[in-house]
């Protein structure tokens, strides 16, 4: 045991400030409940343009494959069901082109916006939710926000918390590693706190909620984070004097570009949210108004208005559509606006970053959580007193999702009517009287020129960003010039064409087990650059490459033309392995790196609130914090210890007679070991975590011999 006593440790937080979060109920609303604001006008004009001209798009799609499929004079039922499920997935790609049209005109006037100036005068807490993350990159995120915050000379209207709802031993105990070690580092004042939750109750909501019912009275406003977020100093103070200078805003929201990715498929997400993405947020925030959708990180709150009108209920029955809200942002958005309070979202602001999954496989793992989260909204969206676009919200997050099996069904049902006409002999002598039989046919040229407008609505929200690049001549530059960024468009629409079938199988999967009522629970995101094992590459993917095949064969066998119109989707599937593992893989990602393409401005000149939390991330990691075992760490420094147990809250009563299991097996672990090695050894995870947050059995663990 060590031979050195303990320095004093300061706790890890400040006192508590509660605020009330009562839970809202979603059955009764009444107005006089609302917060009163001034009359403001909806922007209806931008509404009609978006949904009256997605509708008008509709139609006329309609119109068209109703005269592809029924060219004979008469439809079947299966034609009937194929002119369905078209409209429907017509009317998405339509809607999206309407709003991307509405973004594109508007940034051809760039007109920049007016930024609010003068001290602050409120407080904000800068919250970072962490969940079992890589601790050197966390924690030097929050270190390199608080040094460009400091940089503007509004650093003592801003304090920082680091909330953690880890799970596992290792990640807490390097968690108050790096915190003691940054606070001992910033010295007094520095105003950074951490708090570990010992149960991850409702998770990240329940993370928050935690923290303003505990210490919100301390803040007018939060700006929530996510765990592989960077806000520049002039983003954060901008939104914070945003919110000052407009009393009726709840929440409002950045547009968060993707940063520091490398691999092929994360390359590609940067390159298209950097060009495309601006384009489609703009629409957004123009036709949402001050009706507008929070993505549940980089964007702040109003804390008070948060506190008493965001406190989420648990739905009845059981997960994957009753229990906690999984989806949070999206109703914390729309109940905070229901209150009357402003939610909307400031896409020009720049300096607002994060980063994305690093490969297929992964993002296929963070989307199975995102459609149970959508498709629970099904619960939700009924809410009583919802303004129309939060529900206009909720119903394009459910349709995002429904929209894959509902591709997938109406190739499936192209197929069918092909087989039909190709191998079903008309019926001559039916029940009804006719002249002339019968059967289904389709219209090659108009089936030609729908494919073709399909095409051009579908990809014309990247054509729109990539003449907004190719005008500003800053982002032709940094992409590489006008040639290499027009190449880079044509590589991720490539990608991406071949991308989409695959996504198409997965999502469609996903919403097959949450109908079956299977919940996807909560898994720890991989952020890290890195390819995936090739066996659970081939295990994830060899139904798609097999369903690629048989479609393919089938087609050909039914009729060339059906083989060449669904070639794109056939050849996705087909190579659905080997493009899955180049999606992961780092060499091709830094290949077309190196030859200037998927170039993006922040890449070619990273912020430098990105280089300075890259270098903080060096050092960080060259402490090994994430490679140390927890419970050693904890043994071998004894201020380590003393400020663990400082940092703990205090324990939970347990009922006399009802001993649980894992404190009991902890309990006689612990006992019977002579070494730390031993216990390190002998404990599982659970148990570790029992003793961590049993202050008895610490004290035997230091005991121990090394």
């Amino acid at each position: 045991m060590p031979q050195t006593a303990a320095a004093p440790v300061a706790p890890a937080v400040p006192p508590e400030s509660p605020l009330a979060m009562p839970v809202q109920d979603l059955r009764r609303w009444s107005d006089a409940d609302a917060h009163p604001v001034p009359g403001r006008r909806a922007p209806w004009g931008a509404r009609a343009f978006v949904f009256g001209g997605g509708a008008l798009l509709t139609a006329y799609g309609a119109v068209q494959m109703y005269e592809v499929v029924s060219v004979a004079g008469s439809t079947t039922w299966l034609q009937w069901l194929l002119l369905a499920l078209f409209a429907l997935n017509f009317s998405w790609i339509a809607l999206a082109f309407t709003s991307g049209l509405l973004g594109f005109l508007a940034l051809l006037r760039r007109r920049r916006p007016e930024v609010p100036q003068g001290p602050l005068t409120t407080r904000t807490a800068v919250v970072m939710p962490v969940y079992n993350e890589a601790t050197a990159r966390t924690f030097a995120a929050v270190e390199a926000i608080r040094d460009s915050i400091e940089a503007t000379g509004e650093g003592d209207a801003f304090d920082y918390w680091i909330l953690s709802d880890s799970t596992q031993a290792d990640a807490w105990i390097a968690e108050e590693r790096a915190y003691l070690a940054l606070r001992a580092r910033l010295g007094d004042g520095a105003r950074l706190y951490y708090r570990h939750r010992q149960k991850n109750h409702h998770r990240k909501a329940g993370n928050i909620a935690d923290f303003v019912t505990r210490w919100g009275g301390h803040y007018d406003h939060m700006l929530v984070l996510d765990a592989d977020s960077l806000m520049s100093g002039d983003c954060v103070v901008t939104l914070a004097r945003a919110m000052e200078a407009d009393p009726d805003s709840g929440i409002i929201q950045s547009l968060p570009l993707i940063i520091n990715r490398n691999t092929l498929f994360a390359r590609v997400q940067q390159f298209a949210a950097r060009i495309y993405g601006p384009v489609i947020a703009t629409g957004l925030a123009l036709w949402s108004g001050r009706d507008g959708n929070y993505w549940g990180h980089n964007a702040i709150i109003r804390t008070k208005a948060f506190a008493d009108h965001c406190g989420l209920p648990d739905l009845s029955g059981k997960p994957p559509f009753g229990g906690h809200v999984l989806s949070h942002d999206f109703v914390e958005a729309a109940l905070i606006r229901r209150a009357g309070w402003s939610v909307y979202m400031l896409p020009e602001l720049q300096g607002s970053y994060e980063e994305s999954p690093p490969s297929l496989i992964d993002v296929a793992i963070r989307d199975r959580r995102w459609a149970q989260g959508n498709l629970q909204h099904s619960r939700i969206i009924g809410t009583a007193g919802l303004k129309l676009a939060s529900r206009q919200h909720f119903a394009t997050g459910i349709a995002g999702y429904l929209a894959s099996p509902l591709w997938a069904a109406q190739l499936v049902v192209g197929i069918a009517l092909a087989l039909q006409t190709a191998y079903i002999r008309p019926e001559y002598f039916s029940t009804e009287f006719r002249l002339y039989p019968v059967w289904p046919r389709f219209d090659p040229v108009r089936a030609l020129q729908l494919f073709g407008i399909t095409m051009a609505i579908l990809l014309a929200p990247k054509l729109f960003g990539l003449i907004l690049g190719l005008l500003d001549r800053e982002v032709r530059r940094a992409s590489g010039g006008g040639v290499r960024l027009v190449l880079s468009a044509l590589i991720e629409t490539l990608l991406s064409a071949l991308i989409a079938p695959i996504a198409m199988l997965v999502q469609s999967g996903s919403v097959i087990q949450i109908l079956l009522r299977r919940d996807a629970g909560w898994n720890p995101q991989r952020r890290d650059d890195g390819s995936i094992p090739l066996s659970d590459i081939v295990r994830r993917h060899r139904w798609h490459m097999i369903l690629g095949l048989v479609a393919g064969v089938s087609a050909f066998a039914i009729a060339t033309s059906l083989f060449l119109w669904m070639s794109p989707t056939i050849l996705g599937l087909v190579l659905a392995i080997p493009i899955s593992w180049a999606s992961g893989q780092l060499f091709l990602g830094l290949a077309l790196k190196r030859a200037g393409l998927l170039m993006t401005p922040e890449e070619r000149e990273p912020p430098a609130i990105a280089t300075a939390a890259k270098a903080i991330e060096e050092r960080n990691a060259a402490l090994g914090y994430d490679d140390a075992d927890g419970l050693r760490a904890l043994h071998a420094d004894p201020d380590l210890q003393a400020g663990h147990l400082v940092f703990l809250p205090p324990a939970e009563r347990r009922s006399r007679g009802a001993p649980q299991a894992d404190h009991v097996m902890a309990q006689a672990k612990v006992v019977e070991a002579e070494t730390i090695d031993e216990a390190a050894a002998w404990l599982n995870a659970k148990e570790k975590m029992v003793l961590l947050h049993d202050r008895a059995l610490l004290d035997r663990l230091a005991r121990l011999g090394g």
